[in-house]
């Protein structure tokens, strides 16, 4: 078959990325943390720049008369596509001639990591101060490093009058749902178990492996086969499997995280709830304020058209399009701040319970941005709120549930509301997962059982079964 060729005309409009827009595109996806060491790097190496006492919002102050400032607009267009920021190379891509995008977090502590998780546990005050004492004595392996006689002591005398163990204990079973899964173990048997019993109820061979940690850990490690296929019932096949499972587990579940104390999280973000409602202001605190360095900008106006002064002319355009980079930052950070938290209030106000569904299309279409520009505005920033410190990606999740508004529920609220039902369930008398279904039904929040298991799962809490044996 022969092919026609044929012209066609398209009509359209494309961003031209010029190195001064892509470096306004790559200051956004940054976090305050690097993009403070960018700025500290700029100030070392353009004589133009200056640091401006204090901290706060960036602001570029124009000059009409000034011919270097007439190319660079009032306002950057920092919303784009990816494709139209870097249509050479993939999502995934990151060469050495473009920023990279992909930027790993930085490391975390152990103890940070679980402080947070404890952040976002709904414990009472007293609960609480045990949880933390809790946290206090793991180990970088992840191991409860004390007796739990010796942290029970030591909360008696701050205050804990009375304290008993059993309640120690109680704070313990619900801490060892943290992530990372086995943390807050007391030994390498309980470590294996919690990480068995989080493993999905059809994984092959689970119920003889949880038996093999449980009563043969020793015979394991001397590598007594007969002794094992013996009591265990299984054949060298499904023995070695049983065995794989085992050892595919993590023995220091907390060694992944670094060893550090001082990364930390500064929020790009403030809310807080005035007489007049709630307000999402920029931290003044965040960045350091910049400025054209007077003196050398005086030497310009002066100045002739020599090869010096151009020098100091090309700084300080660079100067002015970094300054103006930092405000549209700001600028855009702030819009979209506000629009999350205005559909987010009940969440202020009530917690997690109560948070809406949200995705990145309905951000961008309140705000006519990209969801691609959405996306890297919300990886790695911060809001404070009375609650905590949220990534502001937090605030997404998907809707579960119903056909219209009333009816629909966010999954983030839905696996609140499990982890609260399952912390407020008769110790001995768990509650499974069907019933789970149900007492949610009852609120008016209608799920399947697998659904409720999925996020029972990825909130690290054991089955009804496996909840009953450890109390």
């Amino acid at each position: 078959m022969a092919m026609k060729a044929s012209l066609q005309l398209r009509i359209g409009t494309q961003l031209t990325m010029t190195p001064q827009l892509q470096q306004a595109i790559a200051l956004l996806q940054l976090s305050t943390l690097d993009l403070r060491q960018e700025i500290q790097q700029a100030l070392e190496a353009n004589p133009m720049l200056d640091l401006d006492e204090g901290f706060g919002e960036q602001s570029v102050s124009e000059s009409p008369d000034e011919e270097w400032s007439s190319e660079i607009p009032s306002e950057l267009a920092v919303d784009s596509d990816w494709s139209d920021t870097y249509p050479d190379h993939g999502s995934g891509a990151s060469g050495a001639e473009g920023p990279d995008f992909e930027r790993q977090a930085s490391g975390q502590s152990l103890a940070g990591h679980l402080a947070w998780q404890l952040a976002m546990t709904d414990l009472l005050p007293r609960e609480h101060q045990i949880a933390e004492s809790l946290i206090d004595a793991v180990d970088g392996a992840g191991y409860l490093a004390q007796p739990l006689e010796e942290i029970r002591d030591g909360l008696r005398h701050q205050g804990l009058d009375g304290l008993p163990t059993r309640e120690v204990e109680q704070v313990l079973l619900r801490l060892q749902q943290f992530e990372p899964t086995g943390v807050f173990a007391r030994d390498l048997r309980e470590c294996l178990m919690l990480q068995l019993a989080a493993l999905p109820g059809d994984t092959p061979l689970l119920p003889q492996a949880r038996r093999l940690v449980r009563q043969f850990l020793e015979a394991l490690a001397a590598d007594d086969r007969r002794l094992l296929k013996r009591r265990l019932g299984l054949d060298d096949a499904a023995l070695d499997e049983a065995i794989a499972l085992v050892r595919s587990l993590d023995p220091r579940p907390g060694s992944a995280y670094a060893d550090v104390s001082s990364d930390y999280v500064i929020p790009d973000l403030v809310a807080r709830h005035t007489r007049d409602g709630w307000r999402v202001e920029l931290n003044a605190e965040a960045l350091p304020r910049l400025r054209i360095q007077p003196d050398y900008a005086a030497l310009i106006r002066r100045a002739d058209k020599s090869q010096d002064n151009q020098f100091l002319k090309d700084h300080l355009q660079e100067a002015r399009w970094l300054m103006k980079s930092l405000a549209s930052r700001n600028d855009t950070l702030l819009r979209v701040g506000r629009e999350i938290m205005a559909r987010q209030i009940d969440f202020l106000e009530q917690g997690e319970e109560a948070m809406k569904p949200l995705v990145l299309a309905d951000i961008a279409q309140a705000v006519e941005m990209h969801e691609s520009t959405i996306s890297r505005v919300t990886t790695q920033k911060f809001i404070h709120t009375p609650r905590g410190v949220f990534e502001l990606k937090f605030f997404f999740s998907s809707q579960v549930g119903g056909e219209g508004d009333g009816d629909a529920h966010s999954s983030t609220a839905i696996r609140a509301r499990i982890r609260k039902l399952i912390q407020e369930e008769p110790p001995r008398k768990p509650l499974s997962d069907s019933k789970l279904v149900d007492l949610l039904a009852d609120e008016g929040i209608r799920v399947a059982r697998r659904t409720v298991a999925k996020y029972r799962e990825a909130l690290g809490i054991p089955s009804s079964s496996e909840r009953k044996r450890f109390r």
